[in-house]
């Protein structure tokens, strides 16, 4: 890595944040975030864009001095033997052997115990996801208030494929409209863009808008459905659409 660019977009991918959703946090488009990429990080940003991603501004501008803010600073003769030795946080589910990650409850829906056939949504035991500490820090997620659940079915396809992992700040519930959330209703796990509507109603919107219309709820169908909002979707993950057939093997 040799410039300031290099460093941003291997930041970007440690935080596992595309160009495009780091653009939009930061208000510019796509096309700015590629031109950093290529000559450089503007000065006039590198400050701000070194405090979202966790790491010291010298270091971003010239690959100099320490990476992370509150680093102990290691002498070369000093022993190696503790590359973990950066600063901690003090969140209880920091992962131990890596401080940058933290393990975040995952939630699915699940059968109620009546045996109605019915489903509900509840954090699934023993079962967590690793996220970095950057990427809460950089969309201003609270630890303690984020969660993850699967992306079921296509209809937020191609922005977010069946069977992703997305990523909930439970915090965020006010409704900013055009913004993905994650809701419940009558038992189902959904991820929407929502809107809101007159008289405290609610629409909400697939990505995949051709094969999945536009719902609209009014405030006595929210009530009636059980319709509540999870929280702010911020996060997801990126899957391959399919496995590539392989055409033959190769001889070992």
């Amino acid at each position: 890595m040799n410039t300031s660019g290099d460093r941003l977009r291997t930041l970007l991918r440690e935080c596992h944040l595309s160009a495009s959703d780091f653009a939009a946090n930061r208000r510019v488009t796509p096309q700015h975030v590629n031109n950093w990429f290529k000559r450089g990080i503007p000065m006039a940003r590198l400050d701000e864009i070194a405090e979202l991603l966790c790491v010291n501004s010298r270091w971003l501008r010239t690959g100099e001095g320490i990476k992370h803010p509150g680093a102990p600073i290691i002498s070369p003769t000093a022993p190696q033997s503790a590359p973990d030795q950066q600063l901690r946080t003090s969140h209880p589910h920091t992962a131990p052997n890596n401080t940058s990650d933290i393990d975040v409850p995952f939630f699915n829906e699940v059968l109620n115990a009546s045996g109605s056939g019915k489903t509900h949504v509840a954090q699934i035991p023993e079962h967590r996801i690793r996220l970095t500490s950057a990427i809460l820090h950089t969309m201003d997620v609270s630890p303690d208030q984020a969660l993850c659940a699967p992306m079921i079915g296509n209809s937020m396809v191609p922005r977010i494929e069946a069977g992703s992992t997305v990523a909930i700040d439970s915090s965020l519930t006010q409704i900013v409209d055009g913004e993905i959330y994650a809701l419940e209703q009558d038992g189902m796990l959904r991820i929407k863009y929502v809107y809101r509507l007159p008289n405290n109603g609610l629409r909400l919107r697939s990505h995949n808008h051709e094969e999945y219309p536009d719902e609209l709820f009014c405030s006595l169908q929210i009530q009636e459905q059980n319709l509540r909002i999870l929280g702010w979707v911020f996060w997801w993950s990126t899957l391959n659409k399919r496995r590539p057939p392989v055409p033959y093997k190769l001889e070992g």
